[in-house]
């Protein structure tokens, strides 16, 4: 299917500007045949460089979306955009308005309010840290410190789940399982309730693994793909989850963002 029309997207921010480029990207997710540039420009502190930026933005007839907070920038960002009739969407105003309208409470009108050091911050620092120290079973020790201990056969995106976990906070520690391989004692000391089993489709798995020989450019032809193998590695897996008596998810039709909000949800009922 080819693509039919073309938009330049501009991201104006007093701080990072991932909030809005974040919205850019799931409302341009609902067009698949509208081609996009999304550009991005973010710190801007100074009158002058916001002039700079909305000249471009006339000059590429671009949408503008802007996540600042400062009432003077704000101004004079409407200003402009009303005068040479450029679209211009403020991603964050609105709320902070119907917040202090709400609540009578004045926000802090503070430039990168959402990206400061603070505990929460060093929090998932830390948690990333301990998903890479504690990833595919390095250490089972780990097992015992962990929010969240991932359990899979490979190609089930216990790595990639762990990551994504961390970066909210959470510390996750995961095992890869094979029917060969023993397990760690240390599992048996781990509380059912923060043991999550992921488990994945016989025909998905074989054509996730094959593609993935394929990308190291050898054959996809292996014992690792094969229907028979995958077969028995389900079993292995989903026997050891009902021993455990822990959360098993199918992963197929679920994206990590969806793994981990069950997870996180199964988490805050216990």
């Amino acid at each position: 299917m080819s693509k039919n029309h073309s938009l330049t997207i501009m991201v104006l921010s007093d701080s990072v500007g991932g909030t809005a480029s974040n919205v850019v990207h799931a409302a341009l997710s609902q067009f698949p045949n509208v081609e996009y540039e999304l550009k991005n420009f973010p710190f801007i502190r100074e009158q002058s460089q916001l002039q700079t930026v909305l000249e471009k933005a006339k000059k590429f007839n671009a949408v503008i979306l802007h996540t600042f907070v400062d009432t003077m920038f704000v101004d004079m960002i409407e200003s402009f955009c009303f005068e040479q009739d450029i679209t211009c969407i403020d991603v964050i105003n609105p709320l902070i308005k119907e917040v202090t309208a709400q609540t009578n409470t004045m926000p802090q009108h503070k430039p990168g309010a959402n990206h400061m050091l603070d505990d929460k911050y060093f929090d998932r620092i830390s948690a990333l840290e301990f998903a890479v120290k504690y990833d595919d079973g390095k250490d089972p020790k780990g097992f015992l410190e962990a929010d969240i201990v991932v359990l899979g056969i490979s190609r089930t995106s216990k790595t990639p789940l762990s990551i994504y976990m961390a970066n909210q906070g959470y510390k996750v520690a995961n095992l890869p399982l094979m029917p060969e391989s023993s397990l760690p004692d240390e599992l048996w000391q781990v509380d059912e309730k923060r043991i999550v089993g992921l488990t994945n489709e016989e025909e998905m798995l074989s054509n996730i693994r094959r593609e993935r020989m394929i990308s190291y450019g050898m054959n996809p032809e292996t014992p690792y793909s094969s229907m028979e193998r995958i077969r028995r590695e389900i079993q292995f897996a989903e026997d050891l989850y009902n021993k455990l008596n822990c959360k098993i998810i199918n992963v197929s039709s679920k994206s990590i963002e969806e793994t981990s909000a069950i997870i996180i949800d199964s988490l805050n009922n216990h």
